[in-house]
């Protein structure tokens, strides 16, 4: 059993100017749980544990899923923060043109489901772009005002990807299968 997640991850340069931006903050902020930016990305779901038997069907309906929705425009916008579960603190960085991202997010749960894995939690896709993540009830809103102007560059985001989560320390994420958005996928 494998711990996964499907999720879009920036191009280089879109992480370049993530990194430019938090760089004064984690220096100030050097004791709060902040994401590296190798493990970035914007999960479209999350599928827990999968049986290594699930993988054959998860992978075609998740191909399937992903030849659905053409390629979109995304970029990185203002902060904000919010309390996940077990009180969990989050300072994220919002998504830009999220409409058809929501689209495909739902799309990607339901070909999980399909295959016997992930599960909903009954909350409505939230994209977001997480920084941060604090267990100490520290107040994250300075941070999310010091980002609240932050605006990324547009990409095309072409493909999702499916990862497994390796806990360690340290924290890895491994991107395991790429599914392509829209007609590309089919040449």
């Amino acid at each position: 059993m494998s711990r996964m997640f499907v999720a879009l991850v920036p191009p280089p340069g879109v992480l370049e100017e993530v990194i430019r931006a938090v760089a004064p903050l984690r220096d100030a902020w050097p004791d709060l749980t902040w994401i590296e930016p190798a493990n970035w990305h914007i999960t479209l779901a999350f599928l827990g544990e999968v049986p290594e038997g699930a993988r054959p069907d998860l992978n075609a309906r998740l191909a399937r899923a992903a030849r659905h929705h053409e390629p979109l425009p995304l970029a990185l916008g203002a902060a904000g923060t919010f309390t996940g579960r077990g009180g969990v603190s989050v300072l994220w960085l919002g998504v830009r043109e999220p409409g058809r991202l929501a689209r495909l997010a739902g799309s990607v749960a339901a070909g999980a489901r399909r295959a016997g894995v992930g599960q909903p939690d009954g909350r409505p896709y939230r994209a977001h772009f997480t920084l941060v993540r604090s267990r100490k009830g520290v107040e994250l809103g300075p941070l999310a005002a010091a980002l609240s102007t932050f605006e990324s560059a547009f990409w095309t985001a072409d493909h999702a990807q499916l990862f497994v989560s390796h806990l360690g320390p340290p924290l890895r994420y491994e991107a395991v299968e790429t599914y392509p958005l829209g007609k590309q996928a089919v040449r």
